[in-house]
C-alpha cells in the first residue's frame, strides 16, 4: 500500500536539495517512528515545531513545516542531517504527500459540503451506488460505512487518518467513496489530494462561528471544495433552492467544471416538481431535463427528499443512467440519527430523532415533520458548549415559532455551565419548559404525547455519548426514547 519512498516522490523538496526516505509520517511527535517525514503544522495554540526536538529523537528523517516553523526549530535543526522542507502552505503540502505516500484510492469518488445535510447525502449516494451493483463507502460524521468500516474521530479526518483509509477500502475493493467535506476539513486542506469526479453543495447557513471570524470566511473555507479541490474536469452539483447556491455555480463555472443544478426553481437540471406526505414517508415528483419521472420515499421530511435528490445529481454526475438512479431512490432508507423513528407510542404518537443543531437545522427539521403529523409537535432542543454561542438564542427562537411545545435541555455542555447555555437558549423560547437532565427531558416529552402527537429529539442525532467536562458519558438518544416509551406503556425492558 504504501512502503518506503523519497522526498520528492512525495512532491516535496528539502533544503539544499537534501533528499530522505520516508518510511511513515505523522503529525504528532509522540507517533514518530525511524524514517518519518514529522509534519510540524502550526495550530492554533502552539507550533508543531516546538516538538521537532522530540520528533528527531525518535528517528524523523524529514521535517515539513512552514517559514515560522523552521525558525521555531532552527536551534533543534542546527547541524543535523535531517531534511528540511519549508513550505508556504504547509497542510496543503502534508494532503498531497500523503496522497502520493499512501496511493491508492477509491476510482470514483465525491465530496458534498454545506452547513446542513452532508451525512444524509453521503450516505445516499453510497447507497444509492450499492444498489447499482458497486462495493461503495461513505465518510463522515458517523465513521466509515457501507463495504468497508471504520471510525473516525472528525466528520473530514486529517489527511494521514484519511488517505490511509482510502488506500485501504480501495485495496478491500471498494470502487466507490462519498466524503463529507467540512468548513473545518476544508480550510485545513485536509481533502487536498483527494481525486475528486464530483463534489456537492447543499445549503449555507450559520455555524461554526467559533472557528471562523464571519458568515464570509465561513462561505469560502466551503467553497474551497468547488474552487482547489474539485478538479477543472470535474463536474459541481448544486442545490440552486440555496440563496449562497448562485454564487457556488458561478464558483464551479469560473473554473470552467460542467455543472447538474438540483432544486424546486425553475431551470433546475433535475427539479423538483411536488411532494406529497404521509404518515411513512413521501412521493416525489421530479423532472430530469423535461422527462417527468414520480416514485416514492419511506424517508420523514421534505428536507430528506432534497437530500436524495442531490445524492440522485452527483451519483449520475459520475456517469450512472438517470433511470437507474431513479429506480434506485425508493430502496434508501433512513440514515441513523436523521429523522429517525426512535419509537412509537401504543397510541400511535411517534418520537424522532434528529441532529440538527444549528437554527436553520432546528427550523428546518420541524417544518419538515409538520406534514406528516396530524396532532401536537413537541422538539427537545439543547446547544453544545465550547461552540458558537451566537446561534443558541436563535436555536430556541427557530424551535418556539414552528413547534407546539419546547423542552430546553442539555446537549454537549462540555467545558461551559450547563445552565448558562441553557439559558441563552431560552432567551429566544421564553415560553419553552427547562429540565436539565436530558433523560428526563426525553421522559417527559414522550409522556406528553397523545394519539397523532409526535416528539422530535434535536441535536445528537447518532452520538452515543454526551460530553461534559472531559468526560464522555454513556448517552444514545434513540436508545433513551425507546427506554421512556416501554416505561411509560408498561411494556417492560
Amino acid at each position: 500500500m504504501s512502503g518506503e519512498k523519497t522526498l520528492s516522490e512525495l512532491g516535496l523538496t528539502a533544503r539544499g536539495g537534501r533528499e530522505a526516505r520516508i518510511s511513515g509520517i505523522s503529525v504528532d511527535s509522540r507517533a514518530v517512528m525511524p524514517g518519518h517525514l514529522f509534519a510540524a503544522m502550526p495550530g492554533t495554540k502552539v507550533h508543531g515545531a516546538r516538538f521537532v526536538d522530540a520528533a528527531l529523537s525518535q528517528g524523523a528523517a524529514a521535517v515539513l513545516t512552514d517559514a515560522e516553523g523552521a525558525q521555531i526549530a532552527a536551534e533543534a535543526l542546527a547541524g543535523s542531517e535531517v531534511a528540511l522542507v519549508i513550505a508556504a502552505d504547509p497542510r496543503q503540502a502534508l494532503a498531497f504527500a500523503c496522497a502520493l505516500f499512501f496511493g491508492a484510492q477509491p476510482a470514483t469518488m465525491i465530496a458534498v459540503t454545506g452547513t446542513n445535510g452532508k451525512t444524509s447525502v453521503a450516505t445516499f449516494v453510497r447507497r444509492l451506488w450499492q444498489e447499482m451493483g458497486f462495493r461503495a463507502v461513505n465518510l463522515g460524521t458517523t465513521g466509515i460505512e457501507g463495504d468497508w468500516q471504520a471510525p473516525l474521530r472528525h466528520t473530514t479526518p486529517d489527511p494521514i487518518t484519511l488517505h490511509k483509509a482510502l488506500a485501504e477500502a480501495a485495496l478491500a475493493g471498494v470502487e466507490h467513496a462519498a466524503m463529507e467535506a467540512s468548513s473545518h476539513g476544508l480550510d485545513q486542506r485536509r481533502l487536498d489530494g483527494v481525486q475528486l469526479r464530483a463534489a456537492g453543495f447543499t445549503n449555507f447557513s450559520q455555524d461554526h462561528l467559533d472557528y471562523h471570524a464571519d458568515f464570509e470566511e465561513y462561505f469560502a473555507a466551503k467553497a474551497g471544495l468547488f474552487a482547489r479541490v474539485l478538479p477543472e474536469e470535474g463536474t459541481a452539483v448544486v442545490n440552486i433552492d440555496d440563496a449562497r447556491g448562485i454564487d457556488m455555480l458561478a464558483i464551479a463555472k469560473a473554473r470552467g467544471q460542467e455543472t447538474l443544478t438540483v432544486g424546486d426553481s425553475l431551470g433546475a437540471d433535475l427539479r423538483l416538481l411536488g411532494q406529497r406526505f404521509d404518515a411513512t414517508g413521501q412521493e416525489l415528483r421530479l423532472s430530469w431535463h423535461g422527462v417527468v419521472e414520480q416514485l416514492r420515499l419511506n424517508l420523514i421530511g421534505g428536507f430528506q427528499g432534497q437530500n436524495a435528490l442531490l445524492a440522485a445529481g452527483l451519483v449520475i454526475a459520475c456517469g450512472a443512467e438517470a433511470e437507474d438512479v431513479f429506480r434506485a431512490l425508493p430502496k434508501l432508507d433512513t440514515v441513523r440519527g436523521r429523522m429517525q423513528l426512535a419509537a412509537t407510542r401504543d397510541s400511535g404518537a411517534a418520537v424522532y430523532v434528529d441532529f440538527a443543531h444549528t437554527p436553520d437545522a432546528v427550523s428546518t427539521a420541524i417544518k419538515a415533520l409538520r406534514p406528516h403529523v396530524m396532532g401536537r409537535l413537541v422538539a427537545i432542543i439543547g446547544a453544545g458548549g465550547d461552540r458558537d454561542a451566537g446561534k443558541r438564542p436563535l436555536m430556541g427562537a427557530a424551535a418556539a415559532e414552528h413547534a407546539d411545545v419546547v423542552i430546553v435541555t442539555d446537549d454537549n455542555p462540555r467545558s461551559e455551565d450547563p445552565a448558562a447555555i441553557r439559558l441563552q437558549v431560552l432567551g429566544g423560547a421564553p415560553e419553552a419548559i427547562e429540565v436539565g437532565d436530558r433523560a428526563e427531558a426525553i421522559l417527559r416529552g414522550v409522556d406528553m404525547l397523545q394519539p397523532g402527537d409526535a416528539l422530535l429529539v434535536c441535536g445528537k442525532g447518532h452520538e452515543t455519548g454526551q460530553i461534559v467536562g472531559d468526560t464522555v458519558y454513556p448517552f444514545d438518544d434513540v436508545e433513551q426514547a425507546s427506554v421512556a416509551v416501554a416505561a411509560l406503556d408498561g411494556r417492560g425492558l
